[in-house]
């Protein structure tokens, strides 16, 4: 090897190795901080793009999940006013029973219908008032609700409304029913437990469709959980195989230092040739 005090062929090499080293090492360091071995699309172009389409599949999840927990609310807030309504009912349908006992006399007939009446209107407060973020399912003001069902907006859940509103399609019971007579009494005390029947049927479907939202808002969880931890899998650095890489590489560059330096006192080997 030729020995010149103007190319130094030992330091140039020394010198790559150790440059080396350091941007392996800024990598290596990189990795730690951010947590991620794909932090962004210089790192690795293919997998940073799979990476992104999949977060935006996760944050559109997330938009499903607010749209399920809305309609949901509207629902519950619903079932519950269609409860409290079916309790009423029951209790009118004894009040009219009671008033069309022929041997009542009239004041206590006149004092069942007040508590009737009461009641009857008691009902169209609840299903008036039985609104969620300005929906209300039951008092026949919209015609359906629907929720996202997947991340581009593709798919929706729909429940149809129920009308409980007094002579509705579910209540049959006029909103001014009133018990003059026996005979009055009696025949609303039928139209009432049609009434029942009927509203029975339309809270078993908001409860079905209840059911439904919350089913498929338990899918939409599960799957947001898959496609985070599939990310994970692509982007995220095993820490503890990238801290051992980092130790190897400090010791490298320890060692690239010190053959640098050596072969950086190499040309003064040509002083003892002229001594």
């Amino acid at each position: 090897m030729t020995i010149s005090v103007n190319t130094n062929h030992g330091a140039m090499i020394a010198l790559q190795n150790l440059n080396k080293t350091n941007m392996e090492m800024s990598e290596v360091q990189k990795r730690i901080s951010t947590g991620k071995v794909v932090a962004g699309a210089k790192d690795d172009g293919g997998i940073f793009a799979i990476a992104q389409r999949m977060r935006a599949q996760v944050a559109g999840y997330g938009v499903v999940q607010q749209s399920l927990n809305g309609v949901q609310s509207i629902v519950d807030v619903a079932l519950a006013a269609g409860e409290g309504v079916s309790d009423l009912l029951i209790e009118m349908k004894e009040k009219a029973l009671a008033a069309s006992d022929g041997s009542l006399d009239a004041a206590s007939r006149t004092a069942l219908n007040e508590d009737f009446k009461a009641l009857r209107d008691q009902i169209t407060k609840m299903v008036t008032n039985a609104t969620f973020n300005g929906t209300n399912m039951i008092n026949n003001t919209v015609t359906s609700v629907a929720a996202l069902a997947n991340q581009d907006g593709t798919s929706t859940i729909s429940l149809t409304d129920e009308n409980l509103l007094l002579g509705g399609g579910v209540i049959t019971l006029a909103a001014t029913a009133s018990m003059e007579s026996a005979g009055s009494a009696k025949t609303l005390a039928g139209t009432i437990s049609t009434s029942l029947n009927n509203l029975n049927s339309a809270l078993a479907r908001l409860g079905t469709g209840s059911k439904s939202l919350e089913i498929h808002k338990a899918f939409v969880s599960k799957l947001t959980d898959a496609l985070t931890v599939g990310i994970g899998n692509l982007v995220d650095a095993d820490l503890a195989k990238e801290s051992a890489t980092l130790q190897s590489l400090q010791v490298k560059q320890q060692l690239g230092v010190q053959a640098l330096s050596i072969a950086n006192q190499n040309p003064q080997t040509v002083l003892s040739f002229f001594q």
